[in-house]
């Protein structure tokens, strides 16, 4: 096959979307029908099935069983706004941004909760912090895994054991696809949109006694709406995490979550959806290294991401060219091979990928000649 002919196979999904993310495989809509609908989450059946979903979670993950795991309102932003607006203010703090969601999160502690004593550092995208700078006994905001820049933390040694502060990590791209040390965290936020492929808008928050203890002993200056509170009376409210939400949670996501659980358990839990996830982004990883017009964005090996695989195009004629990505991205989308491909809106411009446990390997590996030809046929166009 030439660069210019259409290659032969097609991936059999062409769902590689960054969030909501690709169903697992084995996803069917007859595995919902157990969904309690038209019943209140209040009720023993909604209760039970929201227990059910903290409990595999804490199984899958390997949280510490004295770890408070909560489902929470809006998607994982709320639950890392929950964490922020409750916990943030009691010490001097530090927010860590090296993606959009990171910057996002500055943008809250300086102009919204405005605290006086907060370092902000930043980096590019691609690009991470110098951790060794960040003062771990303040209080320390950051993105685990970067989704919009497709940078992650390699491990979590540099949050020393006796910190004073506490940890808040965003790990919502990450959670199910690496390893979290949780015994460096001490409050963990995801969405089951992601690595697990459930349906959007339901966030997870996960609380260490640290944490819990913070929330008891600390009240913040300013007004808590009712979907932040975490406590009453000064006392944690432990419904919260028994599966009593704060407001009106889907059931059909619930139960779609659930299944989700199930197949992560069919395919090995923790470790193999790590290994799904590094396989499917070493066939990206191993594409780049063989094209000399393409690369990933984050340049240190160390800290790329195995779920959002960020590329820019190296190739000098088109670097930094917003319109030639978009036409690549606009020619895989026709031919119905690769949805959603086309890098975040703040980031530079290229392609995002996602790699996640969800994503068939085989599925990555017959998209790559489509890359390969969407690229020379966009060159191919404009030469003409």
């Amino acid at each position: 096959m030439t660069v210019t002919e259409t290659p032969a196979t097609r991936p059999a999904n062409p769902r590689f979307s960054s969030g909501p993310c690709a169903k697992p495989p084995a996803f069917s809509l007859d595995a919902l029908v157990d969904a309690p609908l038209g019943r209140s989450h209040r009720a023993t059946v909604g209760k039970a099935k929201l227990k059910q979903a903290i409990d595999e979670t804490r199984e899958i993950l390997g949280v510490p069983e004295d770890y408070r795991i909560g489902i929470v309102p809006a998607s994982d932003t709320g639950a890392f706004e929950m964490a922020m607006w409750s916990l943030l203010g009691a010490r001097p703090s530090e927010t860590l941004a090296w993606e959009s969601f990171g910057k996002g999160w500055v943008t809250d502690v300086v102009k919204q909760l405005k605290l006086a004593e907060n370092t902000v550092r930043e980096a590019g995208y691609g690009e991470i912090v110098d951790l060794s700078e960040v003062d771990w006994n303040k209080d320390v905001c950051f993105t685990w895994n970067g989704t919009t820049s497709g940078v992650r933390l390699p491990n979590g040694d540099m949050i020393p054991a006796d910190r004073a502060g506490l940890t808040l990590c965003d790990a919502t791209s990450a959670a199910f696809a690496q390893d979290l040390p949780w015994d460096k965290l001490d409050v963990t936020t995801f969405s089951w949109q992601k690595v697990m492929g459930g349906e959007a808008a339901h966030g997870v928050i996960i609380l260490s006694p640290r944490a819990v203890e913070r929330l008891e002993s600390y009240t913040p200056a300013w007004p808590m709406p009712k979907i932040f509170r975490l406590t009453k009376g000064g006392k944690l409210i432990e419904g919260i995490f028994r599966g009593e939400t704060i407001n009106t949670p889907s059931m059909l996501c619930v139960e779609d979550y659930l299944q989700a659980l199930v197949w992560g358990k069919s395919v090995g839990s923790l470790t193999g959806l790590m290994d799904r996830a590094n396989s499917n982004a070493q066939v990206v990883w191993d594409f780049c290294d063989a094209r000399d017009w393409i690369a990933n964005l984050a340049e240190d090996p160390a800290l790329r991401s195995n779920t959002s695989v960020c590329l820019k195009f190296t190739d000098p004629t088109v670097a930094g060219d917003a319109d030639f990505a978009k036409a690549v991205v606009k020619k895989l989308d026709a031919e119905g091979v690769a949805y959603d491909l086309g890098s975040y809106r703040d980031a530079p411009p290229g392609l995002r990928i996602w790699c996640g446990a969800t994503v068939e390997t085989s599925d990555l590996e017959a998209l790559m000649p489509w890359i390969d030809w969407a690229y020379h046929a966009v060159l191919a166009e404009r030469a003409a």
